[in-house]
């Protein structure tokens, strides 16, 4: 066994974990079909393991932005479209053909025949109906709410059993890159019929995708089977027909060492979330880091104005020059993680670059905070009318090394006379807390999608409101509103000219960083560890794991 210096004081738990699983599993071997000498040619058969940071929460669809419940929807439901993850072009998939009208405010898709949800009902043109006019408008009695990808909708109509059309209430001109994420996922009638309390079970969501759910034990263990009818594959795709692998287990495992020492040992063959404190040492293993890029909004520390520390622009101005996000970057993460240079990543549509508007400049920053009367106090911190300046933030567990992203920016803050709390994000209250800006002024944030309504997703008062304005998803009575901002992502998600559109989505980057809402940090990726054995392992367009065309080229 193999295991490297930083894992060796793990070792003894890494190989009970294996034995573990070792116990568990039967049909190692399988995983390559004897005498194939071929090594580019993809082999049928095998369980592929892989190891998960965090345990599944919810699997509506909808709920898929968050990782470990993206990594399972990808297996098991397909989607209107297919994101190609290369040109980010939109291609044929459950819907074999499509039209849009002049303004984006009518969609017609023509559904492919032959396709069933694992129950064996059809997917046809009244259950695409149902999904999107349940994703669309939410159902407030099994309270399943709306998706943040669609906007403006207002209802569907089945032409034919073939052929749906959608129409809204204004232009949406992010539908159609919509009907192809994670969270649009298409389910059957029966899982659309069950409340979202209910959808945490895995074994109650019924798809149409390359594999189905086989048996779950709830935040430990759950494995898929392969569908061996499966054949409506993304049209363009080399692979049609089913999945290579027979089987995908996952094992929630939260602790970094036991998953990467279960891979070294051949324990496991693919992990999600590998620090970039990692990569190194498991690449000189012999194996391979993949972080595709979720293509989005940036990790950013982001601001709750209502908060009256953090009202003025001109502190959250200071705050954001007093952070060197050089440092950041270079001394917690890798080249997989640029570093921020706007809002959104360099490699998202309609990406604006703001480099000179978040230049780290200390001495601005307390210039700054002069300005705005906080002064320095006996001390060293900064004071104004008998308060301290002094702020909290919960650590964000999903984002990658976020406890110690979070620590580093409160240093950098320390020299400028600001004291920043970092909170643990496992306690109980953290997740009340964090939506009452009087107990968190300062938050991190990120959300993927390839689509400039990713923003809004992230801003507006109704969707993720990272911002809390009123009106969005805390229970404390806010007074803070920007409708200026809200004007704009309003108008980001109604422009059906593609130029004016991104026009627009360069505006509202400049508007965030000049109101100093939030501090973009790094370019997040998703990072994974996968054996090299492991072959045609992809990721959709924001970096979410697809397993329909993996296949295992030897023997454990």
């Amino acid at each position: 066994m193999l295991i490297t210096r930083r894992f060796r004081n793990r070792a003894g738990r890494a190989a009970l974990f294996g034995a573990a699983l070792l116990a568990g599993t039967t049909g190692w071997g399988v995983a390559q079909a004897a005498g194939t000498d071929d090594k580019h040619k993809p082999v049928q058969g095998g369980t592929l393991i892989y190891l998960e940071q965090q345990a599944h929460t919810n699997l509506y669809p909808p709920a898929g932005g968050f990782y470990p419940n993206g990594g399972i929807l990808n297996q098991i439901t397909d989607k209107l479209t297919y994101q190609n993850p290369k040109t980010l072009e939109i291609e044929p998939w459950i819907a074999e053909s499509w039209s849009v009208n002049s303004n984006a405010t009518e969609y017609t898709f023509k559904i492919r025949k032959g396709v069933t949800f694992s129950d064996g009902t059809p997917l046809d043109a009244a259950a695409v109906a149902k999904n999107y006019d349940t994703f669309g408008r939410g159902n407030r009695d099994l309270k399943l709410p709306i998706s943040e990808v669609i906007n403006n909708y207002d209802r569907s109509e089945v032409i034919d059993p073939q052929t749906v059309k959608f129409t809204f209430k204004k232009p949406s001109p992010g539908f159609l890159q919509g009907t192809s994420v994670i969270g649009s996922g298409l389910v059957s009638m029966k899982t659309l019929a069950l409340p979202y309390e209910a959808l945490g079970d895995a074994t109650k969501i019924i798809g149409s995708g390359p594999f189905v759910v086989a048996s779950e034990t709830l935040g430990r263990e759950l494995t898929l089977k392969v569908r061996p009818d499966y054949n409506w594959g993304p049209e363009k795709l080399e692979h049609q027909g089913r999945a290579y692998l027979d089987e995908i287990k996952y094992i929630v495992t939260p602790e970094d060492s036991v998953r990467i020492g279960a891979l070294v040992a051949t324990q496991a063959d693919i992990i999600r979330q590998i620090q970039a404190y990692d990569e190194k040492q498991v690449e000189d293993e012999g194996y391979l880091i993949y972080a595709p890029s979720t293509r989005g909004v940036n990790n950013s520390v982001v601001f709750r104005p209502d908060n009256p520390l953090v009202a003025d622009v001109k502190v959250r101005r200071a705050l954001l020059h007093a952070t060197n996000t050089d440092e950041i970057v270079s001394t917690l993460f890798s080249t997989n993680y640029p570093k921020a240079t706007s809002i959104i990543a360099k490699t998202a549509l309609g990406y604006v670059d703001l480099s000179s508007k978040l230049a780290y400049d200390a001495e601005k920053a307390k210039q700054l905070l002069d300005e705005t009367g906080w002064k320095v106090g006996a001390n060293g911190r900064r004071q104004k009318d008998g308060q301290t300046l002094e702020l909290s933030a919960y650590e964000s567990l999903p984002q990658p090394q976020n406890k110690e992203t979070l620590q580093l920016v409160a240093q950098q803050w320390e020299k400028i006379g600001v004291k920043l709390n970092v909170l643990t994000a496992d306690s109980g209250s953290a997740t009340i807390n964090n939506l009452d800006p009087t107990k968190a002024p300062v938050s991190p944030a990120m959300v993927g999608r390839a689509d400039p309504d990713v923003i809004k997703s992230q801003y507006y008062p109704t969707n993720r409101n990272v911002l809390l304005q009123k009106g969005g998803n805390s229970d404390k009575v806010q007074s803070f509103v920007d409708e200026k901002l809200n004007a704009l992502l309003d108008q980001l998600a109604s422009e059906p000219n593609r130029a004016k559109r991104l026009a627009v989505a360069g505006e509202v980057q400049n508007y965030v960083v000049d109101q100093a809402y939030a501090i973009p940090i790094f370019e997040e990726p998703q990072a994974f560890a996968a054996a090299p054995y492991v072959k045609g392992v992809s990721f959709e367009a924001v970096g979410r794991p697809s397993f329909y065309s993996t296949w295992l080229a030897r023997r454990r």
